[in-house]
């Protein structure tokens, strides 16, 4: 979810053991800069599509703007808690296979209602060295109270990633922790990822659109009373 913004040309320089042509890596995009940017892109195509009396490609827009921006593997590790540690390498494989695969369909339905809300961002006071920061943004909604959506982001080797987010002050991760510990303690790891699998399918099974069984789930930039978690 980063590949979109331009982090300039690397500099070519001499630096002793790095060499005369060695190149310094881009420079860092910050973590609320990043988030803005993909967010004004993804608008832009929807308002372009809605202008136009045209459907957009929702599975395109997520697969190459949204899904980059999170780590999915740091989020199900969260949700799934201590019981990650007891889970074997395939089974967390297909954990986060299948858990990813629900939010991309959870963000897939959201993106296909919205309705031109407008997403500003807060300033970020970002000490430098700082690996971990909490991005702060609000959601107008028109005839409805402004909606805060804050993102918990870290900065790995492959930029800064998103790794639960707050809708109204309610994580993403904690909202799912609960129910991932009930259906573990009932019938294990792998009855974990075949609940999450029969969602997945059931979801499959369902028509496009939002899915008024669920929650609370965060969306890149709709958020709406809509937008929520399966409670199964």
């Amino acid at each position: 979810m980063r590949k979109m913004l331009a982090l300039g040309l690397a500099a070519s320089i001499g630096l002793g053991s790095w060499g005369a042509h060695a190149q310094l890596p881009p420079p860092q995009v910050r973590p609320d800069a990043l988030m803005s940017a993909v967010t004004s892109e993804v608008i832009a195509v929807l308002r372009q599509d809605i202008a136009a009396g045209q459907a957009t490609n929702i599975a395109q827009l997520v697969q190459t703007k949204i899904l980059p921006l999170f780590d999915f593997q740091h989020m199900t590790r969260m949700a799934v808690a201590r019981n990650w540690r007891l889970a074997s390498a395939e089974q967390q494989a297909a954990l986060v296979a299948q858990f990813t695969t629900l939010l991309v369909r959870t963000y897939s339905s959201a993106l296909l209602s919205y309705r031109d809300q407008n997403i500003e961002y807060k300033p970020l006071r970002l000490a430098s060295g700082e690996t971990d920061a909490l991005v702060r943004s609000a959601v107008q909604r028109r005839g409805a109270e402004t909606l805060t959506i804050d993102y918990d982001m870290e900065n790995t080797p492959a930029g800064w990633k998103v790794y639960d987010v707050k809708v109204a002050g309610v994580s993403l991760v904690m909202t799912y922790r609960e129910t991932f510990a009930a259906t573990v303690r009932s019938d294990g790891i792998d009855g974990l990822v075949k609940a999450l699998s029969d969602k997945n399918q059931q979801n499959d099974s369902r028509p496009k659109g939002p899915d008024p069984q669920t929650r609370m789930a965060p969306v890149l930039m709709i958020y709406s009373n809509w937008m929520r978690v399966p409670k199964e």
